[in-house]
């Protein structure tokens, strides 16, 4: 299913995936989940798309071929895909794990140039070919129609929790409970850490404390946060759309980070008072996904612990309408499209 315009429903699309080289597999695609960054390429928020497009970073599928020169995984397999397909291998950040900063430009999985010189395209979609080094193993402990949101989802907020060593004894916020959102509150549970959750939406409160959260504020922008005022070690903010931070701020502890994960509209950029940040020593900073080595320690991590996403499975027919639901603060909490519904 493709996005031909950003004002379009999408359509199917038939193409050719490139022939199996001799590091490829050759995935049958089973499930993928929705992410509302597909929603922000599919709609042009972020940049000019090279349409017609397919959307899809969130894969899950069984091994159905190998090239020659492959010898991680087998006919068989199961396995994932996430934002990524192909880096440069050879810079500073590819050489210590980090693909997703390649100083030459990642290839992700779909809107980049492949090797062969053409459009990638996603996993909302039957089949694709991937490079062996960007396929993530699947532990049979994990559904598959589970495994496509920590492809993208999950690994987004697991690097920057443990890039800022959450754990037993910190106190930490998640703004937003979304796709991002309630897989953030399961997995800094999971670490030890406390969580509050901080949602605009009040239909939201039991389920983040089901999943995990001691504390959880219904958080419009009138809400009076300050009873909560430096209380927290550290907030990861999943919310997908411009919202004030300012206000956010206050809840840090002193020497405490802010890291931005959720993007929004390029054309709605955040504000950032100047005194927001200086009165308690405060940092502000951002993260995306993670390098392929450390997808697959979330993925191992989620299976040792019993950790899934919310999902509900759709057809192919429905992306679009999906696509407005998750527009709509409806969705719980992230749609999988079934390939053979």
């Amino acid at each position: 299913m493709a996005a031909y315009s950003a004002t379009q429903p999408l359509r199917l699309l038939k193409f050719e995936r490139r022939a199996l080289g001799p590091k490829d597999v050759a995935i049958q695609l089973h499930y993928c989940g929705i992410c509302h960054s597909d929603i922000h390429h599919g709609r042009e928020h972020w940049r000019q798309e090279p349409f017609p497009l397919v959307p899809g970073h969130e894969l899950a599928g069984v091994v159905v071929a190998v090239g020659s020169s492959a010898s991680r995984f087998k006919v068989g397999d199961r396995v994932g895909v996430g934002c990524m397909v192909n880096s440069c291998r050879h810079c500073s950040m590819c050489n210590v794990g980090l693909e997703q900063y390649c100083e030459n430009g990642a290839t992700f999985t779909y809107g980049s140039k492949d090797r062969d010189g053409t459009l990638t395209q996603g996993g909302y979609s039957t089949l694709n070919v991937v490079d062996e080094d960007f396929v993530i193993r699947v532990p049979d402990a994990i559904d598959l129609a589970d495994a496509g949101p920590l492809m993208c989802a999950g690994i987004t907020v697991y690097s920057p929790l443990r890039r800022w060593s959450v754990g037993p004894g910190k106190r930490v916020g998640v703004v937003g409970l979304g796709g991002l959102g309630h897989m953030a509150v399961k997995i800094a549970k999971a670490m030890g850490a406390e969580v509050t959750v901080l949602t605009t939406s009040p239909d939201k409160v039991a389920d983040a404390l089901r999943f995990g959260a001691r504390d959880v504020i219904v958080n419009p922008d009138s809400a009076d946060l300050s009873r909560h005022k430096r209380s927290l070690d550290f907030i990861l903010d999943t919310a997908p759309y411009k919202h004030k931070l300012d206000r956010l701020f206050t809840l840090l502890k002193q020497d405490a980070t802010f890291c931005m994960v959720g993007a929004g509209k390029v054309s709605e950029p955040y504000e950032i008072g100047p005194f927001s940040l200086l009165a308690a020593r405060n940092s502000y900073a951002s993260s995306q996904i993670g390098g392929i080595r450390e997808t697959q320690e979330l993925v191992d991590f989620c299976a040792l612990h019993g950790i899934r996403p919310e999902t509900s499975r759709i057809a192919m027919n429905e992306i679009s309408a999906a696509w407005d639901r998750v527009v709509d603060k409806k969705a719980r909490y992230r749609y999988v499209v079934d390939m053979k519904a």
